[in-house]
């Protein structure tokens, strides 16, 4: 494929499939059945992942990574066939280069203050754009503020879209992090994640994807796109909440010191 999003190309969806969602069986209001339209900010669970998840709560539940009796070996099976579920989802070149966190703020958070504090100085610059929701944003501003480092931000043009000759010029030898959104959660603009990238990195820069609002919606190949992180969650598209996942190629990972201490680290 192309180094690009791409949307899934799908037919109109069955109404059937309103079926696999028990929680669109009440109604409400003047006794009208229950329409659920704001998915961009997390979706439905449909019967196939609830009765996943109590299967495993169920049968299979234990400690992952931390016994050797039958639920823990059980469970760790499941935890790591998760995340090659994952890698092949989004056609990373190596299981290990998926982190599972609580969700796409999580997933940046865990950049900001690991990669971030690491490798960001006084004077070097991260480039946002204007679009960005708080959890593209903020943890950009923290880093910051403590590293004494500079934000710039794209602007938009009268469409909506960015201003891709504003973001060549923002591009400096300082520029070390570009961070957006491959879709914008409140315009729904797609931005072309690949050539955007490719311009980042032509200036030095390693790229941030934030993708909880495209990829439930479109093919997203971290290859042949050439991010240096990704990050997602699940309850936009269909998964639990509370889960979410951080792409980053593995040679950026192992340079990250660890954010947060605790089990399975020693």
């Amino acid at each position: 494929m192309s180094g690009r999003l791409q949307v899934a190309e799908t037919a109109l969806l069955d109404t059937n499939l309103r079926n696999d969602f028990p929680i669109l069986a009440q109604s409400v209001g003047d006794n009208q059945p229950l329409a659920f339209l704001d998915n961009a900010a997390s979706t439905q669970r449909p019967r196939q992942v609830i009765d996943a998840m109590s299967s495993v709560y169920e049968r299979d539940y234990a400690n992952v990574h931390r016994g050797i009796h039958t639920l823990s070996e059980r469970s760790t099976q499941l935890y790591e066939q998760a995340r090659r579920s994952v890698q092949h989802f989004v056609n990373a070149a190596d299981f290990e280069e998926i982190i599972f966190t609580q969700g796409a703020t999580a997933a940046i958070n865990l950049v900001a203050r690991s990669w971030g504090d690491a490798e960001i100085n006084a004077g070097d610059e991260i480039l946002l754009t204007v679009m960005e929701h708080h959890s593209n944003l903020v943890p950009w501003q923290q880093l910051a503020a403590r590293k004494g480092a500079t934000l710039k931000h794209v602007p938009l043009t009268s469409d909506g879209r960015l201003d891709l000759d504003a973001y060549q010029r923002l591009l400096s030898p300082k520029t070390r992090l570009v961070a957006f959104a491959a879709v914008s959660n409140t315009l729904g603009t797609i931005n072309p994640v690949a050539e955007m990238t490719a311009m980042a990195h032509a200036a030095g820069a390693l790229v941030l994807i934030d993708a909880a609002q495209s990829i439930p919606h479109m093919h997203t190949d971290v290859q042949a796109l050439d991010v240096d992180f990704l990050a997602f969650s699940g309850h936009k598209m269909l998964g639990p909440s509370g889960v979410g996942a951080l792409y980053g190629k593995r040679e950026l990972l192992e340079r990250m010191p660890p954010f947060l201490g605790g089990g399975s680290m020693i």
